[in-house]
């Protein structure tokens, strides 16, 4: 028998003495014991195989991981298990009262709790459903004129203007823009399908004739740079689910190729393989936020603000609010209503008195 064989042997045994005192002579007694048992993950470990498990999005993750780890560092280590109401309540007020963070960043850290003591530790207390949840303030987009949009777009040049101009006339988030690929886009009939949107919903919007050749002549650079990868052990990009296990090659296809790759080519861990990851959002963000600033504009302006410019440009149009409900992805459509504030009527419709008894 080898050496190896015989430790795992003697490992598998327990030994113990039998007492003199028990009027039997001193002897040895052993009883065999089962395999061990692998160590219990740790409490971080398991939410992120929760989350996983419910398919609940990457950014999601990162920011339930970071709130339960503040929480626990906000009570001195202590674990979740050994605290309740009192604790939880005396975290979220101090976000409200010392951080000062919005109503939505705090049901934000609510939900992470709640998710930590149901789906993790399953502990069934009736105080989880007691916690209120901080009341969010209804709040007016942003939106600008179709000439304070022309204005920006002027200022902005290359990749980040045909972002933008996506953003302005497809009604896209700024994820769902820096994550299309090429497969995506249908030239011959106009269209882009948004896959894993918010929510991981699919939904089909408009291509914007204008942007029709600006985006080919791009498509046709980031088909060159894809081929200059390829020889080099590179022209990989990462896929959903389980694609890559089921279509091994398929990472290197062009159909699978971000529209909007990043400028660099990491290593991925797991696989080896040299990726391209799509353009990082800061990108496109900082360079809105120039050119806003640029246009002189005396307002808040994001990348978002193209979008909810969008929406209430149709509705200004004249076009149905269920039409601009599914372009923009909205499950429901109490969400696309706040955009109904520009149209002639409410406060915009009616004629202020001072205009009558001053004006000419």
């Amino acid at each position: 028998m080898k050496a190896g064989t015989i430790g795992e042997v003697r490992a598998s045994f327990q030994y113990a003495t039998v007492p003199a005192s028990s009027g039997y002579s001193r002897a040895w007694a052993w009883r065999e014991s089962g395999p061990a048992e692998p160590p219990k993950p740790r409490l971080l470990e398991r939410v992120r195989q929760a989350l996983r498990a419910r398919h609940l999005s990457r950014r999601t993750e990162e920011a339930y991981v970071a709130w339960i780890r503040r929480f626990i560092f906000f009570h001195d280590k202590r674990h979740p298990a050994e605290m309740g109401a009192p604790e939880v309540t005396k975290f979220l007020t101090s976000l409200a009262v010392d951080g000062k963070v919005a109503a939505s960043t705090q049901n934000q850290a609510l939900s992470a709790l709640l998710f930590l003591y149901k789906e993790v530790l399953e502990i069934d207390l009736p105080w989880l459903d007691g916690i209120v949840r901080a009341k969010r303030p209804e709040r007016l987009p942003v939106v600008l004129t179709r000439e304070e949009v022309r204005a920006v777009l002027a200022g902005l040049d290359g990749v980040p203007r045909l972002m933008a101009s996506l953003l302005y006339g497809a009604a896209l988030r700024v994820l769902e823009c820096c994550r299309l690929r090429v497969q995506d886009v249908d030239f011959g009939k106009n269209q882009i399908v948004v896959r894993g949107g918010k929510g991981d919903k699919d939904r089909m919007t408009m291509l914007p004739g204008i942007v029709k050749a600006a985006l080919l002549e791009h498509l046709e650079l980031v088909r060159v740079q894809h081929l200059h990868d390829l020889p080099h052990g590179a022209g990989w990009v990462e896929l959903p689910t389980a694609l890559l296990r089921k279509y091994p090659n398929s990472g290197r296809d062009w159909i699978w190729q971000w529209v909007f790759p990043a400028t660099r080519i990491y290593r991925d861990r797991a696989t080896g393989q040299r990726r391209r990851h799509h353009l990082h959002e800061s990108v496109l963000q900082r360079a809105v936020k120039v050119a806003v600033r640029a246009a002189g504009l005396s307002k808040r302006g994001s990348p978002h603000t193209l979008r909810h410019s969008f929406a209430t440009h149709l509705l200004e149009d004249g076009h149905d609010i269920r039409t601009v409900q599914e372009l923009l992805g909205h499950r429901d459509v109490t969400t696309t209503m706040i955009y109904t504030h520009v149209l002639n009527r409410g406060p915009a419709g009616v004629r202020s008195p001072a205009d009558r008894i001053l004006g000419p």
